[in-house]
């Protein structure tokens, strides 16, 4: 059987596919115009169709935004570099550094949205924290905005064995965060894990990160351990992912 010639990409694919190359390499710098529908289809010949489906792929990877009376335009947003090895050595949180330093450096961030509570936590959790039936946790949950978008919802258990009557259990953790507080016990963090996945937002999330149409989330759970290899925090991570690049570096 004689093998079949590879399919052509859709026609919207190979001219985004352009277009994100001149933004990636600036020659559309932020805030500069976009093609409209219509110079996208004379340009490149295609249908109005085609053409919505280019700034719809551009959009939904959060390259660009529609403004009023302007048009489509080069989002003036660059992505925030999530280097996880590096942000969750003892060299940070130890020295009462913000993990936000080391992401991203030199840029308004806020913290909005923030709650603190003592509850009896999901099954899932109350099982990677081994605690006993009925016994609960301190749940932390808030929402990061960086040059004023938001960009992750955290939510996070702490066993309340180990954070009532700390500053954990309170809306301000001081220097080092949860970590330091951890750590002031005899439990800080030693070794974590995480697991990534990504998938469609439920529609709270698409509100609360103020998602555009089709943008998918990254989850990732984290789980912190001391010394002693207990799960002495967990970490639910909903990251917008037209907002985050992922960095990993190690030694092979």
């Amino acid at each position: 059987m004689a093998d079949r010639a590879p399919r052509k990409p859709a026609k919207h694919v190979v001219i985004a596919g352009e277009l994100r190359e001149k933004i990636y390499s600036h020659a559309l710098a932020p805030g500069d115009q976009v093609p409209s529908e219509p110079e996208i289809a004379k340009r490149w010949e295609v249908s109005a169709d085609t053409a919505r489906k280019v700034l719809a792929e551009l959009a939904n990877e959060g390259l660009t935004e529609a403004r009023q009376g302007v048009g489509t335009v080069v989002r003036d947003f660059m992505p925030i570099r999530r280097n996880a090895t590096k942000r969750l050595s003892v060299e940070v949180w130890g020295d009462g550094v913000s993990m936000w330093d080391i992401d991203a450096p030199d840029r308004p961030r806020t913290v909005e949205d923030l709650s603190v509570d003592e509850v009896q936590p999901p099954a899932l959790v109350a099982a990677a924290l081994d605690l006993e039936e009925g016994a609960t946790a301190w749940r932390r949950s808030r929402r990061y905005c960086v040059d004023g978008e938001p960009v992750m919802r955290a939510v996070s258990y702490i066993p309340a064995d180990l954070a009532s009557g700390t500053p954990i259990a309170e809306l301000d953790t001081g220097a080092g965060g949860i970590y330091g507080r951890l750590a002031d016990v005899g439990h800080g963090p030693v070794d974590f894990r995480e697991e990534i996945r990504v998938r469609m937002p439920r529609p709270q999330e698409a509100e609360d990160l103020a998602l555009g149409p089709g943008t998918p989330v990254v989850i990732i759970a984290r789980y912190a351990m001391d010394a002693e290899g207990r799960v002495v925090e967990t970490n639910e991570m909903t990251l917008s992912s037209a907002k985050y690049i992922l960095e990993y570096a190690f030694k092979s």
